[in-house]
């Protein structure tokens, strides 16, 4: 997938110091390094397991929810911000989640590079930067050149879980999705703890969609 436009910008948000110890003593022990070479899950947890993919874990307080009651499988997130990733370091460290680990890098770059096609049990891409502005469109995750990377990874019946409070960016999802031929609409709905940008949009009235596609 060729790489121009970012879904992200690096934003100088405050990195609290507590955050930023995390990052300093705890990133080389909860957060896997970026390169471009296959990850083996089974080396990186000492176990064969269902493995999922987190894109854009925020401060991680949903994604430890979720490693903690699912310790029958393992969990990579995916985060680029630095207080996100140090407050999630935290929350791994603090709970003793053995299932859950960290890369800090551009989501796209490692699906392309780290993962193996067919091999992960999921992913979950929960509340991705709506880009709400016509004009920056284009810098939206979901895309058809995106759909057709995630779906390549996922083994034959995995799920890909997306969600989002922006009824536009919904449809948007909704119709790439549907248009990629490895994608099929999951029957069932799937369970997941609430986040905080989700409350926040349902305080300020929005309409949460949960999208979730099984892979052909």
């Amino acid at each position: 997938m060729k790489r121009g436009i970012r879904s992200y910008v690096l934003r100088q948000g405050r990195t609290t110091p507590a955050q930023q110890r995390a990052l300093d003593e705890l990133l080389a022990l909860h957060g896997i390094a970026y390169r471009q070479a296959l990850l083996q899950p089974q080396a990186v947890f000492g176990r064969s397991a269902p493995f999922v993919l987190e894109i854009g874990s925020g401060m991680g307080e949903t994604t430890a929810r979720i490693a903690a009651a699912q310790p029958e499988t393992d969990f990579i997130a995916i985060e680029v911000h630095g207080p996100g990733v140090g407050s999630l370091l935290r929350r791994i460290d603090d709970q003793g989640l053995k299932n859950l680990r960290v890369i800090r890098h551009d989501a796209v770059e490692v699906l392309e590079h780290m993962i193996a096609d067919g091999s992960l049990a999921g992913i979950h891409l929960f509340f991705p930067d709506p880009w709400p502005k016509k004009r920056h469109h284009k810098r939206r995750l979901v895309q058809p050149a995106f759909a057709a990377l995630a779906a390549r990874k996922l083994a034959p019946g995995a799920y890909l879980h997306a969600a989002t409070d922006w009824p536009e960016y919904a449809a948007q999802m909704e119709s790439v999705f549907d248009a990629e031929p490895l994608l099929a609409r999951a029957v069932e709905a799937r369970a997941r703890p609430p986040t905080k940008f989700e409350q926040r949009g349902v305080q300020l009235g929005h309409e949460v969609r949960d999208l979730v596609y099984c892979r052909r």
